[in-house]
C-alpha cells in the first residue's frame, strides 16, 4: 500500500476537493434540491476557493484541528501551485488549497470517521452562516 502521508500538499488537495464535493453534494440532494442549476449554486457556498478559506480559518480558530491535521493543512497551503481560482484572490486559494489536502489527506489514510466529522461541522457553519 501506498504511504500518502508523504504526498504532495496538491496531490492530497487533488483528492480532497473532489470528495469533499461528493459529501456537499449528497448533502444538497439529501436537502431535496433536485434542480441542476440550483445544486450548483448552492454548492459554491460549500465548495468555492472563499468558503473552504473561511471553513478552514474558523477550525484554527476553534482549535478543531490537531497538531497532525494541521501540518497537513499547511502542506496544501504552502503548495506552489500554478493555478488560481477564478473567484479568489491568491492568499484565499492556497488557503483553501490546504483545506483540501487536509480532505485528501484523512480519506487517503482511512480516517473516514474523522473526515466526516469535519464535513458534518463544515456544512452545519455554511448553513449557519447563509441562514
Amino acid at each position: 500500500m501506498r504511504d500518502y502521508t508523504q504526498l504532495n500538499g496538491l496531490a492530497l488537495a487533488y483528492v480532497g476537493d473532489a470528495i469533499y464535493e461528493i459529501y456537499v453534494r449528497d448533502h444538497l440532494i439529501d436537502q431535496g434540491e433536485t434542480k441542476p442549476n440550483k445544486l450548483h449554486r448552492a454548492a459554491t457556498n460549500y465548495v468555492s476557493a472563499n468558503a473552504q478559506a473561511f471553513l478552514i480559518q474558523q477550525m484554527l480558530e476553534e482549535h478543531l484541528l490537531t497538531e497532525e491535521e494541521e501540518l497537513y493543512y499547511r502542506r496544501g497551503r504552502n503548495a506552489k501551485s500554478h493555478t488560481s481560482a477564478k473567484n479568489a484572490d491568491v492568499t484565499t486559494y492556497r488557503v483553501a488549497t490546504g483545506f483540501e489536502a487536509l480532505m485528501g489527506y484523512l480519506h487517503l489514510t482511512k480516517q473516514t470517521e474523522r473526515m466526516e466529522e469535519l464535513i458534518r461541522w463544515c456544512i452545519q457553519k455554511v448553513g449557519e452562516k447563509n441562514g
